[in-house]
């Protein structure tokens, strides 16, 4: 626990609500909301358990939770190390500008350290310049060798 009361850690069954509230605020102010799928009990099945598919660290301030973090890790790459891929991160509006998103960003850090990860990577809006800015703080920059492509695919459910 830090001394401002901000508690960084991975998140519980009691936060599957508090987190869903926050991924579907993500979902809202990046745009796809219309095609988000993710709901409590995903978050349940999916990151809780004996095997999880991804993590998420929550930062909690009292019984409130500030932001989150989700993550997943690529086993392993050219390096033979795992990668950890920064998912969504997101701060609530009302504790932005109060250290929160350095805070998760600098556990998710030392997550990947932990575990021996060559590298940590996560994308951003091309017009997002606030979380440009907030990543360049963090010491990330823009991959120059990479671009990030995406081909859509129709699945059958």
């Amino acid at each position: 626990m830090s001394a401002d009361g901000l508690h960084v850690r991975p998140f519980t069954h009691d936060d599957v609500e508090a987190a869903w509230d926050l991924m579907r605020a993500l979902a809202i102010f990046e745009g796809y909301i219309d095609a988000f799928a993710v709901t409590p009990d995903v978050l349940r099945l999916h990151g809780l358990g004996a095997a999880p598919a991804f993590g998420v660290f929550v930062a909690a301030k009292g019984k409130a939770l500030a932001g989150i973090a989700v993550h997943y890790r690529i086993p392993w790459t050219y390096d033979l190390k795992p990668v950890v891929v920064l998912k969504e991160l997101y701060v609530a509006e009302a504790f932005r500008g109060q250290g929160v998103g350095q805070a998760l960003f600098a556990h998710l850090r030392a997550h990947a350290v932990e575990i021996g990860a060559s590298a940590l990577r996560w994308t951003v809006l091309p017009d997002n310049a606030t979380a440009q800015r907030f990543y360049a703080g963090q010491g990330g920059a823009c991959d120059a060798d990479w671009q990030h492509w995406t081909l859509p695919l129709q699945t059958r459910i």
